[in-house]
């Protein structure tokens, strides 16, 4: 299967949010990375609903919703009804994780769950059968334009294993410090979705640079 690129709209130009949002169904991109912050779970604030609303008029590809906030399960059914096709929860946020899941599924969404830079891969063993989307969090979540770290490559060989182990149907996402270098290690190591912000948005052509990163 070819990798999906999936650019992050925390990094477009918010003043010209539905340029940028046509700019990425004209692009070879597969999916649009919408980054739901609440400044609880991450020191930082981003988009509620009616912002995904908005984008999600204009979009003609999936939405691809990571939700780096408390408390997920209180809003399931909300990001269902503004357009989430994928919705990805922390780990760390969900104490009660395979129900998460199973609410996910049960709006008629397919189910991911994040993992932080120092959460280990193994603990994932348990409802891996379940999962649609294993996100590896290669910088430490709340804000774009980070460094990559490291030690992702090494994550998402683990979760290679663990889902070919198990026969999930998980894809592996990465989020964080994406551009060609670390794009091309990703994908070697076993990675399917590439989530780029800045390299993208702050590139002199948005479109040429998604077509760079399809083409890897």
């Amino acid at each position: 299967m070819a990798h999906l690129i999936a650019p992050s709209v925390l990094s477009c130009d918010f003043a010209n949010v539905q340029r940028d949002v046509e700019m990425i169904n004209a692009s070879n991109a597969d999916w649009f990375h919408v980054d739901v912050m609440d400044g609880v779970f991450v020191p930082n604030i981003s988009f509620g609903f009616p912002v995904i609303r908005a984008i999600n008029k204009h979009a003609t590809k999936p939405l691809d919703v990571h939700l780096m906030i408390v408390e997920p399960d209180k809003y399931i059914e909300d990001f269902a009804k503004a357009g989430a096709d994928v919705l990805t929860v922390h780990y760390e946020a969900c104490p009660h994780l395979h129900r998460t899941i199973q609410a996910i599924k049960a709006a008629g969404m397919k189910a991911g769950v994040a993992l932080n830079p120092h959460t280990p891969v193994a603990l994932l063993e348990d409802v891996i059968e379940e999962l649609d989307l294993v996100l590896i969090m290669s910088v430490n979540p709340g804000f774009g334009g980070q460094s990559f770290i490291e030690n992702a490559c090494k994550k998402v060989t683990q979760a290679k294993a663990l889902i070919e182990k198990s026969g999930s149907p998980a894809k592996i996402e990465v989020d964080g410090g994406v551009n060609l270098d670390t794009g091309k290690r990703l994908i070697d190591a076993g990675a399917d979705v590439l989530v780029a912000g800045s390299f993208v948005f702050k590139s002199d052509n948005p479109t040429t640079t998604i077509s760079d990163l399809k083409s890897m």
